[in-house]
């Protein structure tokens, strides 16, 4: 097994493997492979939805050639800015937005979404994101676009320049949980209305109104849970004063 490259055998397995719904480690122990060597692999060449064996071992071999031929350069070993191994941060990022894409979040829109969960400033321009996850930027202004209207994301302007920056809250998941509440009174309200027009003693609509009051119901215990464990687990960590020592 020369070194990390992988073969067209390799990828061909990769590839079944990505039909087959398996999580990266379970394709890297078929292969014989580290977890982050399938998770760089796939996140290479189209991601979980968009990867194709033959075309990444192409493009395996043109960077293959393209390393033997560079200048070497010698560097200290990459890191990421919390001193974490980067490959590390990479799988993690990768199994989160594999996690994404299977509860329903579009691929492209999974990858925004899960650089920023895995970033500790919680926040990228597009610049930062079309470097990091190689697409264009009406990619990631698309993404973008789809995870505001969720109350996903929200943009900010960067104090030390023009850049607009890109950032997720640390309370996106009770704010996601609002917002999708919201939208889903408004579906039991549809409903209800409906109900009414075509009468609550007919089989539809007594279909139509038992489905909003199921709604209302389950959105107000729902939001009420999340509001109390938002004050049970506040989004930000308490800082330790010098009194606490």
């Amino acid at each position: 097994m020369p070194g990390d490259r992988l073969t067209l055998q390799d990828r061909q397995q990769i590839a079944a493997g990505l039909r087959e719904e398996l999580t990266y480690a379970a394709i890297g122990r078929r292969i014989g492979r580290p977890t982050s060597t399938v998770t760089r692999e796939v996140m290479r060449n189209g991601g979980p939805r968009g990867y194709h064996a033959e075309a990444a071992n192409r493009a395996g071999a043109r960077h293959g050639h393209q390393r033997r031929t560079a200048a070497p350069t010698p560097s200290p070993g990459r890191t990421d800015p919390g001193g974490r191994d980067p490959r590390l941060v990479d799988e993690v990022e990768a199994q989160s937005m594999e996690l994404m894409i299977r509860a329903g979040l579009p691929q492209m829109m999974a990858r925004v979404l899960s650089a920023l969960f895995t970033t500790d400033s919680g926040s990228l321009t597009s610049a930062e994101l079309v470097r990091r996850l190689h697409v264009s930027p009406a990619s990631i202004s698309k993404a973008i676009g789809y995870l505001e209207n969720q109350a996903l994301v929200k943009r900010e302007r960067d104090p030390h320049s023009r850049a607009e920056r890109y950032a997720i809250d640390d309370d996106v998941a009770f704010q996601s949980i609002v917002a999708g509440a919201r939208n889903q009174t408004r579906v039991a309200e549809a409903c209800r209305i409906a109900a009414r027009k075509l009468g609550t003693t007919t089989p539809a609509g007594a279909r139509l109104e038992n489905t909003s009051q199921f709604l209302l119901h389950v959105i107000d215990d729902l939001v009420r849970s999340a509001e109390h464990w938002h004050e049970v687990y506040p989004t930000h960590p308490r800082k330790t004063s010098e009194s606490d020592d």
